[in-house]
């Protein structure tokens, strides 16, 4: 009755967690395409081109097919960066190979904007990004242009843009001996992390192996720009005055959702006052909470090793016990038989000295 009781729980906990993990392939996206000229079918499923952009010789060349020219390629499905009651919080890694040629372009960058933002519309916009209309974006911008109007450093930089072309955040990649825009194949790799609500930069030579530290970082919080509503990833370019031509030769792109009591708040620097003055003290309303998870969490991995106790003692105390074999018992006709009494001769030997004392 015991190792049915346990079996039933077994089987209970079992698929609560491949339901769970369903949900959570639901959830996480992924595409990888390593060589797009031969995965075309398969690329042209999940991506989308517009303007100028095509693929040819297997890469994508997402502009420069003349003068002023613009493309996008955007991944088809929506991406979701806070989904669900309680609230899952998307953190995404994207990976990608391009190459730049010499003209003096707008350059490349990869975007996120509103699954309403008109992905085949061009009006002359640096990056292929729309020049006048205002709409919330994110951009991480390679940029080879030093355009007055935004407030470039250089024409060989990278920045982070939000919502404007002017970057919040910039490094000039002279600094780690790169160009941006000498037809050399780049590679890099975008990072945003949920739980500290900060987006990073690496980038270096094709080859190379994937740098520790970030070229470029920066504190965001994405889940605040659209909240529930859906946005669309991918990348951008324009030749801006010039025929320069961008190629993507690899892209791949992977989200994981953690639920929200999961993640840490980030540092602020800005909290931190000066010596003397009254520091501002945070409200703990998400403490209780986080503390009935744990205590629940920690009740149900109780309950499992409770379980697991039981179902073993189950099976061991279920065993017959070994009883130690009597003493063999005679058998009956041996108890009838009469007894025989056997007399033996001893011999008595007398010491001579206590002879002659006698």
């Amino acid at each position: 009755m015991a190792s049915n009781l346990v079996f039933r729980y077994f089987m209970a906990f079992f698929l609560v967690n491949l339901y769970l993990k369903v949900v959570a392939a639901d959830l996480n996206l992924s595409f990888s395409f390593k060589n797009i000229g031969k995965d075309s079918e398969e690329f042209e499923s999940q991506i989308a081109m517009y303007g100028d952009a095509r693929v040819a010789n297997d890469s994508i060349q997402i502009s420069g097919s003349g003068v002023s020219s613009s493309g996008r390629v955007i991944y088809k499905k929506p991406v979701k960066l806070v989904e669900g009651n309680p609230i899952n919080m998307l953190s995404f890694s994207m990976n990608f190979v391009f190459s730049t040629s010499s003209e003096n372009g707008d350059g490349l960058a990869f975007i996120i904007v509103p699954a309403s933002f008109p992905v085949d519309v061009f009006d002359g916009g640096s990056m292929g990004l729309l020049g006048e209309r205002k709409m919330r974006f994110l951009a991480v911008e390679f940029d080879t242009f030093k355009d007055e109007k935004w407030g470039d450093v250089n024409g060989n930089h990278v920045g982070i843009d939000i919502d404007s072309l002017v970057s919040v955040k910039v490094s000039n990649v002279s600094s780690i001996n790169l160009v941006l825009n000498n037809a050399e194949k780049l590679e890099a790799w975008i990072d945003y992390e949920a739980n500290s609500k900060r987006i990073e930069l690496r980038l270096s030579k094709l080859g190379v192996v994937r740098p520790v530290e970030p070229f470029l970082s920066y504190p965001i919080d994405l889940s605040q720009m659209w909240g529930k509503e859906d946005v669309l990833v991918g990348l951008s370019s324009s030749s801006g005055n010039s025929s320069q031509k961008c190629n993507v030769h690899s892209w791949s792109f992977r989200s994981r959702t953690f639920p929200h009591w999961m993640h840490s708040e980030p540092v602020d620097p800005e909290s931190f006052v000066e010596k003397g003055s009254e520091l501002n003290v945070r409200k703990r309303s998400g403490c209780t909470l986080r503390i009935i998870a744990a205590l629940i969490f920690g009740t149900g991995c109780g309950a499992l090793g409770a379980l697991i106790v039981l179902f073993v003692w189950t099976i061991f105390a279920n065993r017959r016990p070994v009883v130690p074999e009597d003493y063999a018992v005679k058998p009956k006709e041996y108890a009838l038989q009469p007894k025989v009494f056997e007399y033996k001769k001893f011999n008595v030997t007398v010491d001579k000295t206590m002879a002659d004392c006698k």
